[in-house]
């Protein structure tokens, strides 16, 4: 296959995978595509540990790394935010709602829970200065591509990057955040629509693509969101993507490190049992539909602050969910849930991770022929 997007990068197939899992990167790698790795969990020192692993395993071809740098953060109108102040922003209601939620479905403390954001600096999550960080780490590697999940990439990382060669990809919802990322740099625009997990917009992925496609050209568009089966990339290329950026698909993979009473729940859950929440980021990201949403989504409960007050408040009660959600019919089992898309629905078998590469492609090829037979005449 030949796009804009495999000579830019000199991969085989036009499809890059965003994981979590560095197990998943490598192996999507190895197989033809492009692994990126979400670093926005990673401390600093254990981005330096993943990169390495992933390059060692790689040996010669591309992969790349995704930040989440927000061009807003509640409470932070002068930039100057810092999480020692966070606890002064957080009412005293959500606090109670969150420790009634946890009570009323029995899940039992946890000593070794924590906030998950204290481990190497006072920066908030999410935030610039935090990211900085991770792509000080990043750069001292040789990631191919950068990428900037959730607004416009800063001035200051578009540039960092091009000095040495790698590549800025921006995710856009909308026409106007895909000419806005243009317009700070970006070399790749990924056009996410509505059905896709994690942080996502309104608009759907058929009429999204065409009008980013139209907005940017001649800048490469992938297309994303409820993509994850090979006449779905075709589908994204035939509305003029130069390539697809996968993220759920990943999730049930043999690979993956998702929880695995999660990985049951998605592997039997339909593309309607999903749904749109601002209760574990603080900004609307599409998830799992468990008790979690459910209960944050009650009319007589408080609406979820905004990032990064959401994922400060709930992060701790996150890792209590999830470390007793083993226990089959426990109040932490309903609530586990993590962020996937609407392809969900088709991702109801485990699988090596490079197999779903191979697949897709085969899949992908096998529409394209019988599009090319329709056309006979």
């Amino acid at each position: 296959m030949q796009t804009p997007v495999t000579e830019m990068f000199g991969i085989e197939f036009p499809i890059l995978a965003f994981s979590h899992c560095r197990d998943v990167v490598a192996a999507v790698s190895r197989a033809g595509g492009l692994g990126v790795l979400g670093a926005v969990a990673h401390t600093p020192e254990g981005l330096e540990v993943d990169l390495a692993w992933i390059e060692d395993e790689v040996g010669d071809r591309p992969y790349g790394v995704d930040l989440i740098v927000p061009a807003r953060y509640a409470g932070d109108e002068t930039g100057g935010l810092k999480l020692s102040d966070v606890a002064d922003l957080i009412p005293a209601g959500h606090r109670a709602f969150l420790d009634d939620l946890l009570d009323r479905y029995d899940v039992p403390d946890d000593p070794d829970a924590h906030s998950g954001w204290t481990v190497s600096s006072d920066d908030v999550p999410f935030s610039a200065n935090r990211a900085d960080e991770h792509l000080e780490v990043a750069l001292a590697h040789r990631p191919a591509l950068m990428a900037n999940a959730l607004g416009p990439p800063p001035a200051e990382m578009i540039d960092r990057c091009h000095e040495v060669g790698v590549k800025v990809a921006a995710l856009a919802g909308t026409r106007a955040h895909a000419e806005r990322n243009v317009n700070a740099g970006a070399d790749i625009i990924i056009a996410q629509g509505a059905e896709a997990g994690g942080h996502t917009g309104e608009i759907g992925t058929m009429v999204l693509i065409p009008e980013v496609v139209d907005a940017v050209a001649p800048v490469p568009v992938l297309g994303a969101g409820g993509i994850g089966r090979g006449r779905q990339m075709a589908a994204a290329m035939a509305l003029g993507a130069a390539g697809v950026w996968c993220g759920s698909v990943w999730l049930t993979t043999e690979e993956a490190e998702t929880h695995p009473v999660v990985k049951q729940k998605m592997l039997a859950a339909g593309s309607g049992d999903t749904l749109r929440s601002r209760s574990l980021t603080g900004k609307p990201a599409r998830m799992l539909r468990t008790a979690w949403a459910d209960e944050w989504n009650r009319e007589d409960t408080p609406d979820p602050l905004g990032m990064p007050l959401q994922p400060i408040l709930t992060n701790e009660a996150q890792q209590r969910i999830n470390r007793a959600a083993h226990h089959t019919g426990s109040g932490a089992e309903q609530l586990a849930t993590y962020f996937v898309g609407q392809i969900v629905g088709s991702m109801n078998r485990t699988r090596p991770a490079g197999q779903v590469v191979l697949e897709i492609v085969e899949e992908f090829i096998d529409a394209t022929e019988a599009l090319a037979r329709q056309l006979e005449f």
